[in-house]
């Protein structure tokens, strides 16, 4: 697993370095920092970042009645 410092990792996901309308909003189950406006999948109590996840994974959840959600 390769390292890669947090704000590349922000650019990759979200275009900016920091954004002030993006809010960290916590995070999810796998550890995956959630911002305001990233959409997640709530599952028995819990929450996954969708896009962090595999099509396997978010199938899995849909299949198990994980609901799609945006964090506010």
């Amino acid at each position: 697993m390769g390292l890669e410092h947090p704000a590349i990792t922000q650019i990759e996901r979200t275009g900016y370095p920091y954004s002030a309308k993006r809010e960290d909003w916590g995070t999810d189950g796998l550890g995956n920092e959630i911002l305001s406006g990233d959409e997640i999948l709530e599952f028995m109590e819990e929450v996954y970042v969708v896009e962090e996840l595999s099509s396997d994974a978010r199938e899995i959840l849909e299949q198990h009645g994980a609901i799609y959600k945006i964090a506010k």
